[in-house]
């Protein structure tokens, strides 16, 4: 009984530590993208809870917009990928997997290197970086995603990720999708169409 005591206090404590260390690793993305240069909050001096217009300067620099749901697919793909590089490690430790990967990417995307690439090679040509706010709620929605996929069925973890692309490519005309192939390999054909010519 004492061994049992034991052992589940040795997991919480671990859990603990990397809940923390997760909280350090979003403490550090606030504070690179404040050193950065970011902005706090919207130039605009307000915050709302959603900012539904994709061409507006409003978007991304509020706390949730057209692509909160591209950051909960991120969730749903890095479970799958800390289930398959950390097998038998705790939830929380892959967590911690997680929001290194999605820092790092909130860090790297808020770059003049990669703004310029958005506003170049995508239908982003307002897009001047996310605000310390967004993109601090961007990293939540990312864990958000990954702890809904620790809980659901595979199969409704994967359906729930087609229908959020395919509701914000009808809606929006983007995605995740469509936001990884323009940056990597754009297509005139596919900015024609999110221009809507």
């Amino acid at each position: 009984m004492t061994i049992a005591a034991g052992t589940d206090d040795n997991r919480q404590r671990w859990a603990r530590f990397w809940l923390i260390a997760c909280l350090g690793v979003l403490a550090v993305q606030i504070l690179a993208q404040h050193f950065m240069g970011r902005l706090w909050i919207c130039e605009c001096g307000y915050v709302k809870l959603w900012e539904g217009i994709v061409k507006s300067s409003g978007n991304s620099q509020h706390i949730s917009d057209w692509y909160t749901p591209s950051h909960i697919i991120h969730g749903f793909l890095f479970y799958g990928l800390g289930h398959l590089a950390l097998r038998g490690k705790p939830l929380s430790a892959r967590l911690f997997l997680a929001t290194v990967i999605e820092s790092a990417w909130e860090i790297a995307e808020n770059t003049p290197m990669v703004i310029n690439r958005y506003r170049s090679a995508t239908i982003s040509l307002d897009y001047f970086g996310d605000s310390i706010l967004n993109s601090t709620m961007d990293t939540l929605a990312m864990a958000t995603g990954f702890l809904l996929a620790s809980r659901l069925p595979v199969a409704l973890t994967v359906v729930i990720a087609i229908v959020l692309e395919l509701f914000t490519a009808w809606t929006v005309r983007d995605n995740l999708t469509l936001n990884v192939l323009m940056l990597v390999w754009p297509l005139d054909a596919v900015k024609g169409w999110q221009a809507g010519l």
